[in-house]
């Protein structure tokens, strides 16, 4: 898979990681009766085989039919995504990007929330030390 490819995503290759992702081993089927506003068979197969030209899925032969996996656990795609967004619109700055993040909610964090958060930045100081 080509370096940084994760952020590169149209966005009805996304919508289909996501099925993917979320139902783990998917036909073609599968990832149409999941998207919204669904486009034809034909075009979700094509997404799907271009998704795979690019080291997103593999497939295996079930019977008529592809069985299309990720080729990469969430996780690693995930953090792959987080890297190409820090450099990109933060200059590399985690601090910036988590500012940013809560200036961006609509609502008020809930107690648990903040506590969870500060939770996490507690292990973050501990871990450098």
């Amino acid at each position: 898979m080509a370096r940084n490819s994760h952020f590169r995503l149209a966005r009805r290759e996304t919508q289909i990681m996501e099925v993917v992702y979320r139902l783990g081993r998917v036909s073609v089927a599968d990832v149409l009766a999941q998207l919204p506003d669904p486009p034809s068979y034909s075009a979700v197969r094509a997404t799907m085989n271009l998704l795979e030209e690019k080291g997103y899925l593999k497939h295996s032969q079930q019977g008529a039919r592809y069985a299309y996996s990720p080729t990469q656990p969430r996780q690693a795609v995930r953090r792959s995504v987080l890297r190409r967004l820090l450099q990109t619109f933060f200059g590399g700055s985690a601090e910036a990007a988590i500012a940013a993040l809560l200036n961006l909610s609509d609502q008020r964090l809930s107690e648990s929330e903040l506590d969870r958060i500060a939770g996490l930045i507690e292990a973050a100081r501990n871990k450098g030390e």
